[in-house]
């Protein structure tokens, strides 16, 4: 359950599932420290509010990472809550996919996250209590094609907040992974929260333009509501037994269900 006037450290709060849950948390009292890269950006999107504290963080940046939690600390005085919603993917063949794209997206989808939640993590200890919440996706479920790199972050990310859960819960922190599926966010605008593969190969050319039309394509036509998701990810952390994975979406439970039976299919066999 989470506590009356509770602090936020959300990354991503600019845009997609992290504007719609900081302008929510806004409406409704909570305080809550901004993390973005141009911190400048977010008076215009939410106004003035004494409840908001801009923070500059890249998440590549130790440096920025620790400024950024110690200025909360100043302002607030606590962290109930980290939001770790700041995600990146790199989406298309892995043999068309360099190196430098790779290390990209683990960094940001995962060392990054990972760094920030090391920053935080003694203050909840400090208080007993505490809240870490990780955006990762469906893919950190099963892998489509075309998002084998993406989907090795989003494993990376689960793997490593399952075993968190295990070690923090005797200091009374709570972890959640939260599996969203397709929210009309901007992730598939191409350049602004996914990059597509750098290498051509000839084998790949005809599946790769049909690839990347269908990632383009999704664009602005997800089925899911940012808002809705705000509101039901803050109702279900405040019930009685919240979950360690919350999959949320209609769109993914019937995916996601197909896949488990398949794949308990698969074991039994």
């Amino acid at each position: 359950m989470l506590i009356d006037n509770s602090v936020w450290l959300i990354t991503g709060a600019s845009k997609g599932l992290g504007e719609a849950l900081t302008r929510m948390l806004l409406a409704q009292g909570f305080r809550v420290a901004a993390a973005v890269r141009r911190p400048e950006e977010l008076a215009e999107l939410f106004g003035q509010h004494d409840s908001l504290l801009p923070v500059k963080i890249d998440l590549s940046s130790a440096d920025e990472i620790k400024n950024a939690v110690s200025s909360v600390i100043d302002k607030f005085g606590r962290i109930d809550v980290l939001a770790n919603v700041a995600r990146y993917g790199h989406l298309g063949y892995f043999e068309e996919i360099s190196e430098q794209q790779i290390r990209a997206q683990m960094e940001t989808n995962f060392f990054g996250t990972v760094r920030l939640t090391r920053e935080v993590l003694p203050y909840m200890r400090k208080e007993r209590s505490g809240y870490i919440v990780s955006v990762s996706s469906t893919s950190s479920v099963k892998a489509v094609e075309g998002s084998s790199v993406y989907a090795a972050s989003e494993f990376a990310l689960e793997g490593w907040m399952e075993g968190l859960d295990l070690e923090v819960s005797r200091f009374g922190i709570k972890c959640m992974i939260v599996e969203p599926g397709a929210f009309r966010t901007n992730f598939f605008k191409e350049g602004s929260s996914f990059a597509f593969s750098e290498l051509e190969m000839d084998d790949y050319k005809n599946v790769r333009k049909t690839l990347h039309g269908h990632f383009v394509g999704w664009d602005g036509k997800q089925d899911g509501n940012p808002a809705k998701f705000a509101e039901n990810l803050l109702k279900v952390m405040n019930s009685d037994s919240p979950p360690l994975r919350l999959l949320i979406s209609k769109s993914a439970v019937p995916a996601i269900d197909e896949y488990y039976k398949k794949r308990y299919a698969e074991f039994e066999a």
